[in-house]
Parts: C-alpha cells; structure tokens; sequence
C-alpha cells in the first residue's frame, strides 16, 4: 500500500488516536461512521458475515473520508492477511496470537522481503490494479503498513515481553473482555486486577516504542484508557451504537406514549 496512511502519520506525531469496530457487512454503514471524524475503522473479519469484497468497498468508503480502514482477519492466517492488505488496509488487525513466534510469522506474512515473505502482485488495489506500480509497492508497502496484533488472555499477557521484541510489529492491542475471562471474571473489564494487567502492559509497551491499544465502550472508560496510557483505541462497535440508539428512541417512544412494548 503505497497510499497516504492517515493512522500512522497521527500516530507518527505522538497523537493518540480513535476508532470503532465495523462487523454490519456495508459500504454504507462504513461510509456513515467515516464521516463522523474518527481515525479508523476496524473491518471486522474475524466475527460476522464481512467477506473481502465487502471489505474492499468498506475500506474504499473509509478511505475516501480520510479515514484509514483497518482490516481485522481470523488470526495468524496467511491467505487472510494477504487478502486484507490486497485490498488496501492501512492496517491489520490479527488476533489469537499467542507466541512470540505467532508475531513473527505475521509480520512474514505481512512485509515483502527482505522484511518478510509476503506474497506479492501488483494486480490489487493496494498495488494500483497495474504492473507499472510493481517496484513501488515492494519499496514503499513495508514502511507504509501497520501491524496490530492482539494479546488474548493472562498466559500471553504474562509473556508480554517476548512480543516486544518482534521487529515490524507497531501496535499491541490488549482484549480485556478475554483477559477478563482468562483470569476468571468474565466482562469485569474495570475490575482492578484486570486494570492492573492492563497497567503492566501498557508499561511495558510504551517503554519498547510501541503503540498501547484497547477498547472501552463508554466516553468515561473512554476517557480512563486514554489518562493510562493508551494511544490506539477503539470505541464500541457499529452494531451496538446503531441499537443502542433506537432502543433509547422506542423507550423514550412508550415512555411518552403510555403504550405497552411488545416483546423484541
């Protein structure tokens, strides 16, 4: 990808920045949360019915909007993390990685030689759909791509260390809602052991120059993460804020009304 990366050049600036996670399959609904002013959209592959060609026009709706389409695929998968950046994303998002191993063979999978092996054809979007842009692509893609994996659970989280030592990673993103279950309270995202994890971790990364990243669901969890630290954060999700939304707007609906809501 040899585009202008509107995530990593915020980022580049000492800037924190913020997004959401897209799982409705829509260019439509991407285009729409674009035009709010975030920084990223996380194309979720991983969970829900979102497909490549779906995710294609996703990241040409954020594109277009100045927003950088950050593409989330199953897990250390080489076929999906190819297809993602084919596509043109910004970023790539990868869960499940548990070893320091697993990180290294995503940043193969995602950086062409001499920094990885990634499997290379200029007839994508990320390569301009022409030969002509072949040497300008390999020379360019690896400085202009960003890699996030995601640290799951106590046991990597415990290994934190081992991940900060992988060249060609830029962010680690911490899921609190599975370290949560991983240390047996399943949801207390805001329990204080699950903070203090959080706390070791962001430590540790911002000390090796890397970039901190997690999720909050709230503007004062929001505003939480971002005084401990974190820098790449991502707020709710398309489908909970579109629903949670209307159901404020039918109870507010009944409430006026007197009538009786019918089961949902």
């Amino acid at each position: 990808m040899f585009r202008a990366n509107f995530l990593k050049a915020t980022l580049d600036q000492g800037e924190p920045v913020v997004g959401t996670w897209a799982v409705l399959p829509s260019a439509v609904t991407a285009d729409v949360i674009a035009a709010s002013g975030l920084d990223f959209v996380v194309v979720d592959a991983e969970h829900g019915p979102i497909g490549f060609e779906t995710a294609q026009a996703m990241v040409m709706a954020c594109e277009s909007r100045g927003v950088s389409p950050v593409v989330r695929v199953g897990g250390v998968i080489e076929a999906e993390i190819l297809r993602a950046l084919d596509v043109g994303a910004h970023a790539i998002h990868v869960p499940n990685v548990k070893t320091a191993e697993d990180a290294r063979r995503v940043v193969g999978f995602a950086k062409y030689p001499p920094q990885g092996d990634r499997g290379f054809s200029p007839f994508t979007r990320a390569g301009g759909y022409s030969a002509a842009n072949s040497q300008k692509l390999t020379s360019e893609a690896n400085g202009n791509t960003m890699v996030c994996i995601h640290i799951e659970g106590s046991d990597a989280v415990a290994r934190i260390g081992t991940f900060l030592e992988v060249d060609g990673i830029d962010i680690i993103f911490i899921g609190l809602y599975d370290l949560s279950k991983s240390m047996g309270m399943p949801g207390q995202v805001d329990h204080p052991d699950v903070l203090a994890k959080l706390d070791e971790c962001i430590g540790a990364i911002r000390a090796a120059g890397k970039v901190p990243g997690t999720i909050a669901n709230t503007p004062a969890q929001m505003k939480a993460m971002l005084g401990r630290g974190i820098r790449y954060l991502t707020y709710s999700v398309d489908c909970e804020m579109l629903g949670r939304a209307y159901r404020e707007a039918a109870e507010t609906f009944f409430e006026a009304t007197g009538r009786v809501q019918g089961p949902r």
